[in-house]
């Protein structure tokens, strides 16, 4: 029995908190609140991990240093093992529950402890990114703010639906820096997306070093949409930027688009043309006219160089090969293409992932096809290989939100917030079923899309509901809920300095 006064206080603590559990985005799998009071996190707090790992201790400097910028604690990493401290925050491997997988966690809140427990330190991070949520909004400011700092108390236990939950960067079309893919990193991390989809290679530039074929870069990356200077990473940059996301629990899949899309690499190297010369460089945004040349052998040396080089600075096992929007070859001379390109690939042993296109040559059960459009996903899951789901339609973050929208496309219609909230992965292509998808990926082209201020403004507020889409159960989630959650992630996005799109399907608060 709760106590007349106590259970005054826990009504105006909750009160002072004005959000709950559930105002996690995504939503997690199972939320049980409590009437207990809430946690408060306060000067002198600290932070116990449990094993004392490498791993652990650079998950709680992450946490420590999320909270600092904004608290000014200054809290530290406990020295030792023991029971954890009164007001502290414990992080814990354990393998008491397996059902957790790699990347479920459970979040227990009471007024003296925040305690957060996985199998894996994947899960840590995860559950990490729902303390933050958790804590009020300025936590994420950069400069110090005032408190209090509140997470009401109760229990999360959290485990995603699907395993792929991806982000795709098209930094051909326009070049980004690694500073700002830094920046989009981060943002997809905080909401739980675990692959970075980089699509290194378009008619447009050629973004990656490739020491056996230098021109790639230096000549092929020299230009970018509408004749800007464009750029492309070293192998360190490249390497620097997988490390990076690694350190976010996050897989970096990279892209060189093949046969098609080429144009970047044509105007490299003569050789890579049937009739060799080579093209002007290209800074419009057609697509279609370019095909490498499949009848030489030189273009399959030149495949094989690009994706052992690669395969060597990715760790991810995945390297995907493009393979879509090929119009000037035959379908016979395209699927020996593909067929070729797919054994190259294995042969440094990764698994290639094409746009669903390619599941018109001969597919291995390993390889990965992504939806796009059309229903070329029937004829890979009848290979038994898996799906990434990416309709265009609902996924394409370059696609504008409305015909007011100052950035962005609109072949594939218009996508609101709502739009892109509501659909459901395995009703898009007729024969594809839950167990046939990976997961899904939402992409963002950079044919308008110049900074990373763009790229925020095009990214958010879709990106929230796409990771619940990857994360979340069906079963308990509708519009209404979500848009109530959304609307109280306005204040986040502002403290985490994002440019987001003010829609007005959302009542922000």
């Amino acid at each position: 029995m709760i106590s007349p006064s106590l259970l005054t206080e826990t009504l105006i603590e909750k009160q002072k908190l004005n959000y709950s559990l559930r105002d996690i985005i995504p939503l997690p799998k199972s939320v049980l609140s409590s009437d207990e009071k809430a946690f408060t996190l306060k000067a002198g707090a600290h932070i116990s991990v449990e094993p004392r790992t490498t791993e652990m201790l650079n998950l709680g400097e992450y946490l420590a240093n999320k909270l600092n910028a904004s608290t000014g604690y200054g809290i530290q990493i406990l020295p030792e093992t023991g029971a954890p401290a009164k007001g502290s925050i414990h992080l814990t491997i354990s393998d008491s529950d397996p059902t957790l997988g790699e990347e479920g966690y459970l979040l227990t809140i009471s007024e003296n402890l925040v305690s957060l427990s996985a199998n894996k330190p994947a899960g840590i991070f995860r559950g990490v990114q729902s303390i933050r949520q958790l804590l009020p909004p300025l936590i994420e400011s950069t400069a110090v703010q005032t408190g209090p700092w509140l997470i009401p108390a109760g229990t999360i236990r959290d485990i995603p639906r699907f395993s792929w939950r991806g982000v795709m960067l098209d930094v051909a079309r326009h070049f980004f820096s690694v500073k700002d893919v830094e920046r989009f990193v981060d943002l997809m991390a905080y909401y739980k997306m675990n692959r970075f989809h980089l699509h290194l290679s378009d008619d447009q530039g050629w973004r990656l070093m490739i020491n056996s074929w230098p021109k790639l870069a230096t000549y092929g990356g020299n230009t970018q949409v509408g004749g800007g200077r464009g750029g492309y990473y070293s192998q360190e940059e490249y390497a620097h930027i997988v490390k990076y996301a690694q350190r976010q629990y996050i897989t970096v899949i990279p892209e060189i688009d093949m046969p098609g899309h080429t144009n970047a690499a044509q105007a490299s190297y003569a050789e890579l043309n049937c009739n060799g010369v080579a093209p002007s460089l290209y800074s419009g945004i057609d697509v279609g006219f370019s095909a490498l040349c499949v009848d030489k052998e030189i273009t399959y040396t030149f495949v094989n160089d690009v994706v052992k080089e690669l395969a060597a600075l990715t760790p991810g096992p995945y390297i995907h090969v493009g393979g879509d929007e090929v119009s000037t070859l035959s379908a016979a001379d395209y699927s020996r293409f593909i067929e070729r390109v797919q054994a190259i690939v294995q042969s440094h042993g990764k698994q290639m992932i094409g746009w669903a296109e390619i599941a018109q040559a001969h597919l291995s059960s390993s390889s990965i096809a992504q939806h796009w459009k059309d229903n070329f996903a029937q004829l890979a899951v009848q290979q038994n290989a898996k799906v990434i789901m990416s309709p265009a339609n609902k996924l394409y973050m370059d696609i504008k939100y409305n015909d007011s929208t100052h950035l962005g496309l609109i072949w594939a219609g218009y996508i609101g917030v709502k739009d892109a909230y509501e659909w459901e992965p395995t009703t898009i292509v007729s024969g594809v079923r839950e167990d046939d998808i990976l997961g899904i990926e939402a992409a963002l082209w950079s044919e308008t899309i110049q900074t990373m201020t763009d790229a925020e403004y095009m990214v958010f507020p879709r990106l929230p509901g796409y990771a619940e889409i990857g994360w979340s159960q069906v079963k308990g989630r509708t519009w209404e809920d979500y848009e109530r959650r959304l609307s109280r992630h306005g204040a986040r996005l502002k403290a985490l300095g994002v440019n987001f799109y003010p829609s007005s399907e959302v009542a922000w608060k």
